[in-house]
């Protein structure tokens, strides 16, 4: 069994119970899971392998991104669609997905989990909801798995097209009984609900505005006949989306998930700008989560999400990239730093969320919302995945006196070291699981091929 021992670290912060942040910490791993944490002096002092940190790095668990659309990596700052709000921008980029591949969905994957482990994202989940020319998540769960990020593949689907009252053009929309058919394929061939699992799957129609009242009852049966089958969508995300769902359900979104059964501690809901209190009180009461995507709500003017009221109230609040099309980056430091300021804009209150809480949205936090009790925090029994950075920095000088706070409030850009399951993925700043430059060239060639289709 291989062991690793990291030790030396500035602070070892480990979001436990006691949210302990040890001074001149270290991690033993043995066989991809942590076996102790605490001082070096307390901790083996050889292992197969060691990394001494020497005093100048700051040591959290792995960052967890719990809402992404990975293709969109393709997309990015299309100028007609720079300043639409979510409506006009998905209804400019509809025609361009169209012509999405097998081939444009694995690269762009493996982009997108490429800058998500560069700035500390160790467990990702991702909602990919269209599949035109033969595109299946099958090519996407592939990619990430050669990229070693621990992966919750989200099912997508989108039923009803314009021509019965949905947003999606009819050419991008599927049927229902080959939906729930591909569905069940999927759960039974890469779902593994195991402790330190790498691949585990969701069930996420896409929007109230996409797919059917039966393909969203279906579809939450289905998911809750399997063990760990989770259920995902995107939910209140702005005022158009409000207005769609009192015109066609008569119910705010809230009422309408909750009228389906998408409530619980198997659900976690997209964006939710525009929740009402009674349904963030529902929330707290059932346990189900909500993806704060912070980047994606500025650059879409989609508002202000209330995430100080769900926290305060006891909803499960994890943080999301969101599309790489919609923030326009997959950096999931950049995120947290993001809520922290925004939540302080939103309450015009410079108290309502400290670096700390930042943190924890994208730790543990995160972890919760994807139903997760091995990632999230460092102890021992949990998965070894956490990340160094070291303070050393042209961006971090002068901020000795809280280093854990520099890391959201100095802004770091990427981590130094990335271990996930034991296994080092970034290696002083650089991925070591992939050829970096390549991978940008074959993504920008497809790029321009996906814009010239």
């Amino acid at each position: 069994m291989a062991t690793l021992l990291v030790k030396n670290c500035h602070t070892l912060v480990t979001m436990n119970a006691a949210r302990d942040e040890i001074r001149n910490g270290a991690i033993f791993v043995r066989d991809g899971f942590i076996e102790q944490a605490g001082t070096t002096d307390t901790l083996p002092a050889q292992a197969d392998e060691v990394l001494d940190l020497k005093g100048r790095h700051v040591v959290l668990p792995g960052l967890i991104n719990t809402h992404h659309h990975f293709y969109q990596t393709l997309t990015r700052v299309i100028p007609a669609a720079q300043n639409c709000e979510l409506f006009g921008w998905l209804q400019t980029l509809y025609p361009i997905w169209s012509h999405l591949t097998p081939e444009m969905v694995f690269v762009s994957a493996q982009m997108a989990a490429a800058e998500l482990m560069l700035s500390g994202c160790t467990t990702s989940s991702d909602h990919l909801y269209l599949f035109p020319n033969n595109c299946t998540l099958d090519d996407e769960i592939r990619a990430v798995k050669e990229m070693g990020m621990r992966f919750h593949a989200c099912r997508g689907s989108m039923s009803v097209g314009v021509s019965q009252g949905g947003l999606p053009p009819d050419s991008l929309v599927e049927k229902e009984d080959a939906i729930l058919q591909d569905s069940r394929r999927l759960i039974e061939t890469y779902h593994d609900n195991s402790r330190g699992s790498m691949t585990r799957l969701s069930l996420a129609p896409c929007s109230p505005f996409s797919v059917s009242t039966a393909l969203m009852k279906e579809t939450a049966s289905m998911a809750r006949s399997y063990p760990g089958v989770r259920l995902h969508t995107h939910l209140a995300e702005n005022q158009m989306d409000i207005q769609y769902s009192r015109a066609q359900f008569k119910m705010t979104p809230g009422e309408y998930a909750e009228s389906l059964g998408w409530v619980g501690d198997d659900v976690w809901h997209a964006h939710c700008v525009h929740l009402d209190d009674p349904t963030i009180k529902r929330f707290a009461q059932t346990g189900t989560g909500v993806a704060h995507c912070p980047q994606s709500n500025m650059r879409l003017g989609s508002g202000i999400a209330p995430i100080r009221k769900m926290i305060n109230a006891g909803v499960l609040v994890g943080l999301g990239v969101d599309g790489a099309a919609s923030n326009d980056a997959s950096n999931l430091l950049h995120e947290a730093r993001a809520a922290c300021l925004l939540a302080r804009v939103g309450a015009q209150d410079a108290a309502a969320m400290n670096a700390r809480q930042a943190l924890e949205l994208a730790t543990l936090g995160g972890a919760r919302v994807l139903g997760r009790n091995d990632v999230g925090y460092l102890a021992k029994g949990m998965a070894a995945d956490f990340i160094a950075v070291n303070i050393d920095k042209p961006s971090f000088a002068g901020a000795q006196s809280d280093p854990v706070a520099a890391l959201i409030l100095c802004e770091a850009n990427i981590v130094d070291y990335s271990f996930i399951h034991g296994r080092k993925v970034v290696d002083q700043g650089q991925l070591t699981v992939t050829d970096l430059g390549s991978l940008t060239a074959r993504t920008h060639n497809l790029a321009k091929e996906l814009l010239c289709s």
